[in-house]
């Protein structure tokens, strides 16, 4: 997909400044050379029509419309809103956040959402559940690739990294700000790419997330895979994705990205230089990927993680006391 537009030249325009606002119905809207298009169908003949996305805020969706998942990734790109929604654009259906769309569900659970509240607003208790996930993310890398055997086929042993990640656990212990955790997963994360990178023959390999070689893109594609479950387990648990513990608390999806790296380096990592060391398709990849997710049991973990992150926090806030 050379044709692509950066995502960069997406927001040149600022929303409050976008003019158009899209209605549609009885079309398919779909990517095609990079462009998002509609299509309509004549007795004679198809017509597209270019839907300039960069100067575009919503597009809703009515009666007979569909949209393809390339457009949608297009759209979600640009900052572009999405919603489904009954002939003349009304009643509205289902609305999307610019990331994510979710299912509308009034009856998720409260305790959770209210329990995270509780701590969130205390930049030392913030501090704490950050250590706590890393301690979490170390685990699952111990309990992962210690138990599958497929890992010893390609060299890879926990054993061979455990210094490193009890360096990385006593870095976290000590750290007083999120940004001394931060910088110490960044260096733990680098070691895990090249040690995993030595042992499958990609000696000299950098991540990259715009490279064009085949394990920066299974590290990307997995990764977004992981970014769909954590979302799913936040959303499940009625956590908004804006109360993050790590990453930027100013990007409103961030807590999904704490969520996620509870599992990437147990699982994404080194699957994908194992599928790039094997020559394995994007498709293939997937499939693996997604068998692999389920067999680690990758959600339940996040799950429990969070939920134990919680109870943590609380308990030793109580002791404290």
């Amino acid at each position: 997909m050379k044709n692509l537009v950066e995502k960069s030249e997406y927001k040149a325009i600022m929303h409050s400044k976008r003019a158009n606002i899209y209605y549609l119905e009885h079309c398919r809207v779909m990517q095609k050379d990079g462009r998002v298009l509609y299509l309509t169908e004549g007795k004679k003949e198809n017509a597209y029509w270019n839907i300039p996305i960069a100067n575009t805020t919503v597009i809703l969706l009515g009666t007979g419309t569909s949209i393809t998942q390339a457009a949608v990734r297009l759209l979600s790109g640009a900052g572009v809103l999405i919603g489904f929604s009954g002939g003349g654009a009304t009643p509205l259906l289902a609305g999307t956040e610019i990331e994510w769309l979710t299912p509308g569900n009034e009856y998720r659970p409260t305790e959770y959402v209210q329990k995270w509240c509780r701590f969130w607003y205390e930049e030392d208790k913030r501090i704490l559940a950050a250590r706590l996930f890393q301690e979490k993310r170390c685990e699952f890398i111990k309990k992962q690739w210690e138990r599958d055997r497929d890992f010893e086929d390609y060299g890879i042993y926990y054993d061979d990294i455990e210094n490193r990640a009890d360096d990385f656990r006593k870095k976290i212990r000590q750290a007083a700000n999120v940004s001394l955790i931060l910088s110490a997963e960044a260096h733990f994360t680098k070691a895990l790419y090249k040690y995993v990178a030595e042992q499958l023959d990609m000696a000299g390999f950098s991540r990259d997330h715009n490279g064009g070689d085949t394990a920066n893109a299974f590290l990307n594609h997995g990764n977004y895979l992981a970014y769909g479950l954590a979302a799913v387990a936040l959303w499940v648990l009625g956590i908004p994705h804006g109360f993050a513990v790590m990453h930027g608390k100013t990007r409103r999806g961030a807590l999904v990205f704490d969520v996620a790296d509870l599992i990437k380096d147990a699982v994404v990592l080194p699957w994908a230089f194992i599928g790039a060391s094997q020559g394995i398709s994007q498709q293939d990849f997937r499939e693996l990927i997604l068998q692999k997710f389920t067999e680690y049991k990758v959600l339940d973990y996040m799950f429990d993680s969070i939920k134990e992150t919680i109870e943590q926090v609380a308990d030793r806030e109580s002791g404290a006391q």
